[in-house]
């Protein structure tokens, strides 16, 4: 009777009509290991099964996501989903949520999205967006969709260099600098990004850049420091390495984010992209266009029979020099950019390098605020050597979501969350709201392309800015 007058609000359990759920949440961790698991069987009755969706409020006052987003508007689509500005409610802080949909359609997608959320749970640096929160879902073992509550941009790289065309030398080095600055944390935890592009860095109007989508991003998982082995590479071809271009190699190294790095950096300086190939052969054209053709020692060193033949087949081509092809730039700049875009990767400079060695950065540089990282544990990643099923990457992704519910985590690593209990989700909501915002998007857009509010950018003094100094959190 104790424990019925517990969950039924002090009433005896079969004189309720209504059960009176705000005192349960509030007894629930009092309660008894058995206690807890009738707790959970009652919840799976009918006549509770429908009062899911109102009892969430009082559910999540414990957990913090009791009505704590206010979702205002749709900023971004994609395959993936739709992406919405919020506010949180408790703070005033503006957040994106991003609801992915159907997760697990494709073992494939559900996998990539697995990266991601653990990579950005493990990867915590200002010049990388921070997932803030993940919404429990309602059932451990059928839910589709999740959401994901990122700190919200204003804009992303790709748009600001569509739009200023008077972007500034301090610009461009402090662009750069973030970026580099970002890359070197990446790469001494033994990650490479694969699949960097002005669209992949957000941007906010104080200057401020982070790298966002791990989807394609890789953990080192063997025993050297230096190489990855890939068969999956399909990062946009424009920012690609011509050594992923043309399979050179089977093994690859971070430089392969380096090339990408000064592919958008060259990009910043003149305002359109410096290799927009229509195909792997016309990228690779373009590439020998600018740098010449590889040197025969480069050339014997590449391991594929296939691609060393086609390079020597290639019309032989003089480099071109930077200072002719980027009139206008900072020589230093130039002479930078030269060591980003070395056609051999084993020329490219390290983001560690860059930033220590490099005259460009002088005066901006500041080992206090460039810090590395140890390379991440590989039982992390141990599910990048088995082949998943759909259920497993569904624990999987669950298990990471757990990991932003401290209490149920703990439920989880003790044994006592039970697979078949339904929490009473806040999601609901969110579907509605989502579904609410989208068909007025659609009304009012009529299929026109959606753009966030903020695409020119930045509108503030950058010399205020880089005198602040950079506070590192982890």
């Amino acid at each position: 009777m104790l424990f019925c007058s517990r969950l039924c609000g002090c009433y005896p359990l079969q004189n309720q009509t209504h059960f009176d759920w705000s005192n349960t949440i509030l007894f629930y961790p009092l309660f008894t290991a058995g206690e807890k698991f009738l707790a959970k069987l009652i919840f799976k009755t009918e006549y509770i099964k429908s009062d899911i969706i109102m009892l969430g409020k009082e559910f999540f006052t414990e957990y913090g996501e009791a009505s704590l987003y206010e979702i205002q508007e749709v900023v971004g689509k994609g395959s993936y989903g739709v992406v919405a500005a919020a506010v949180d409610t408790h703070t005033g802080e503006k957040v994106a949520i991003k609801k992915i949909n159907d997760v697990f359609e494709h073992v494939s997608d559900a996998t990539r999205i697995l990266r991601e959320i653990k990579l950005l749970r493990l990867l915590k640096h200002p010049d990388i967006v921070e997932i803030k929160h993940i919404m429990l879902p309602p059932c451990r073992r059928e839910f589709k969709d999740i959401y994901v509550v990122f700190e919200l941009m204003e804009s992303d790289l790709d748009e600001v260099i569509k739009v200023n065309d008077d972007l500034t030398p301090e610009h461009h080095q402090f662009f750069l600098y973030q970026l580099l600055r970002a890359l070197k944390y990446i790469h001494t935890a033994h990650v490479f990004h694969r699949d960097l592009k002005p669209k992949n860095i957000l941007a906010n109007a104080d200057c401020k850049l982070k790298i966002c989508d791990f989807g394609l991003a890789r953990a080192l998982l063997d025993d050297t420091p230096s190489a990855i082995f890939w068969t999956d590479y399909v990062a946009t071809r424009w920012y690609r390495a011509p050594e992923l271009c043309g399979s050179f190699f089977s093994k690859y190294t971070p430089a392969i984010d380096i090339w990408s790095i000064g592919c958008i950096f060259a990009e910043m300086l003149t305002g359109k992209p410096l290799f927009p190939g229509r195909n792997v052969v016309h990228q690779l054209e373009l590439v020998t266009d600018l740098l010449g053709s590889p040197s025969p020692e480069i050339i014997s060193r590449i391991r594929n029979d296939k691609a060393r033949r086609y390079l020597n087949s290639m019309p032989k081509k003089t480099p071109i020099p930077f200072s002719q092809k980027f009139p206008t730039a900072d020589p230093l700049a130039l002479r930078l950019l030269e060591r980003l875009i070395a056609f051999d990767p084993a020329d490219r400079i390290s983001a560690e390098e860059i930033s220590i060695t490099d005259p460009y950065f002088y005066g901006l540089a500041n080992l206090e605020t460039e810090p590395s990282k140890e390379p991440i544990s590989k039982l992390e990643f141990e599910f990048e050597r088995r082949r998943l099923t759909k259920n497993d990457v569904r624990e999987l992704i669950y298990r990471e979501i757990l990991e932003y519910h401290p209490q149920m985590l703990q439920e989880y690593l003790h044994g006592e969350e039970h697979i078949s209990f339904m929490y009473p989700s806040g999601i609901e909501r969110f579907k509605q709201q989502f579904a609410d915002l989208e068909d007025q998007e659609g009304k009012e857009r009529k299929n026109s392309p959606l753009h966030r509010h903020y695409t020119s950018l930045p509108r503030y003094n950058l010399k205020e800015i880089v005198r602040k100094p950079l506070i590192i959190t982890y």
